[in-house]
């Protein structure tokens, strides 16, 4: 029965977003169940773009990436795949009405990660926009449930928050990126003087990126609304960890949020929504 392979498919989308991000799990199970598998489709499929890029080394890339987009959009027409994070991802895709142009977005940025080392501004603005705007115009897609009105009106700042949330990651994997990939994504920084100053001026671009998607959070659908507030809540306290850290620490050491601390902002996360946002 093919009702057992999609269900399957999306087990499996689900067991690598729970494998590789414990925040990102934790949020997803505050949204209304719903929504659940849409989510873990949606990770599913930006994860395993993304490790091609980042983790096969030695193996050819960019042939791998490139049937992987084949692949995506040929699931997505026949409404079917045998992979089975492309299988649960076509179901989001067709069910949600997610647009083919903002998935190939996506994928030019991953094929941006093959070759690009440093970046000037429009080309920053093009990964940005393809490597986070888009995933969340997928997840308010699917948050609206095809109400287009809602969708058009909270899509600025869903771009904003997944702006913000990218360019944390920039700062937290600062030194896996550079060192390790040689990638450099911030324009105009040259990372052999990264200071002070460098720092301060990313993190006020991140500071009115937060503050403008954080306004659409409080008018998206209550079924999405406390598992958004939630990673706003652990981003932000991410972000403020990256501010008290010096621009050598982070430079030398991957800023995290030891588990047991994720935890107790959900406690706190719930107390402040109750206040904040209902």
């Amino acid at each position: 029965m093919k009702q057992l392979f999609d269900t399957v498919s999306i087990k499996c989308s689900r067991l690598i977003t729970r494998s590789y991000s414990t925040s990102f799990s934790l949020g997803i199970l505050f949204l209304d169940k719903s929504i659940h598998n849409h989510i873990y489709a949606v990770y599913g499929f930006v994860r395993s773009a993304d490790e091609i890029v980042d983790s096969f080394h030695g193996y050819p890339k960019k042939e791998l990436l490139k049937k992987f987009r084949e692949d995506t959009f040929e699931a997505i027409n026949n409404g079917i795949s045998l992979n089975p994070i492309l299988n649960s991802f076509q179901f989001t895709v067709n069910r949600c009405g997610i647009e083919p142009e903002i998935i190939n977005s996506f994928l030019d940025s991953m094929e941006m990660d093959l070759s690009k080392s440093d970046y000037n501004h429009e080309q920053y603005k093009q990964y940005i926009w393809g490597s986070a705007e888009v995933v969340g115009l997928m997840c308010l897609r699917i948050f609206c449930k095809g109400d287009n009105l809602q969708y058009r009106k909270l899509a600025p700042s869903a771009r904003k928050l997944g702006s913000a949330f990218q360019k944390i990651n920039f700062l937290r994997d600062l030194k896996e990126d550079y060192a390790t990939l040689g990638r450099s994504y911030f324009p105009d920084i040259d990372m052999k003087q990264f200071d002070a100053s460098c720092k301060e001026k990313i993190e006020q671009e991140v500071l009115d990126d937060f503050n403008a998607g954080y306004q659409g959070i409080k008018e998206l659908p209550k079924s999405a609304r406390f598992g958004v507030y939630v990673a706003y809540v652990y981003y932000r306290s991410l972000f403020d960890r990256i501010c008290k850290s010096s621009h050598d620490q982070i430079l030398n050491k991957r800023v995290r949020i030891p588990n047991p601390q994720k935890y107790l902002l959900l406690l706190s996360s719930y107390f402040k929504y109750q206040f904040k946002l209902n």
